[in-house]
């Protein structure tokens, strides 16, 4: 099931959202992973990446999003932190990773995922990211609908 277009940031768009403060999306995707915590993972699960800095970049977009897990949830990182590990991908390739269109073994093969630094510290975020059950969460987003090609009105 790969429905999801192609599509890439344009450029002129990614040069704006490359100089905005990183510090509103780590926020806000530190909420929604703490928010989850309990629900759709287990509140250790993150636990080996205490203290630990994991960088997401969206390569087309220009944006870089680092988070670090305090122990008791997650926070953007401190300005001045080294990623342990970056995971990099085009905007497309991540929101399909996101919606269990494509895995990342699949991407990373194809080279359209990367991951550098701490390769281990990566595997294990992969690998409980991939256990964790998004159907509980946003189930009409991850069920196969049928995609009607003919013409409007027709039959």
């Amino acid at each position: 099931m790969k429905d999801l277009p192609q599509f890439t940031i344009p450029h002129p768009l990614a040069r704006v959202l490359a100089r905005l403060p990183r510090t509103p999306p780590a926020f806000a995707l530190a909420a929604a992973l703490d928010l989850a915590r309990g629900r759709l993972y287990p509140a250790d699960a993150f636990e080996p990446l205490r203290g630990r800095c994991v960088a997401l970049r969206v390569t087309d977009a220009g944006v870089e999003i680092s988070l670090t897990h305090t122990g008791g949830g997650f926070a953007p990182a401190p300005r001045d932190a080294r990623p342990d590990v970056t995971i990099a991908a085009s905007s497309r390739d991540l929101l399909a990773l996101a919606l269990r269109l494509e895995d990342a073994d699949s991407l990373f093969f194809d080279r359209r995922l990367r991951m550098e630094g701490d390769t281990e510290l990566g595997l294990y975020v992969k690998n409980t990211l991939d256990a964790i059950d998004l159907t509980r969460l946003v189930p009409q987003f991850l069920r196969s609908r049928p995609v009607s090609r003919g013409a409007p009105g027709g039959s």
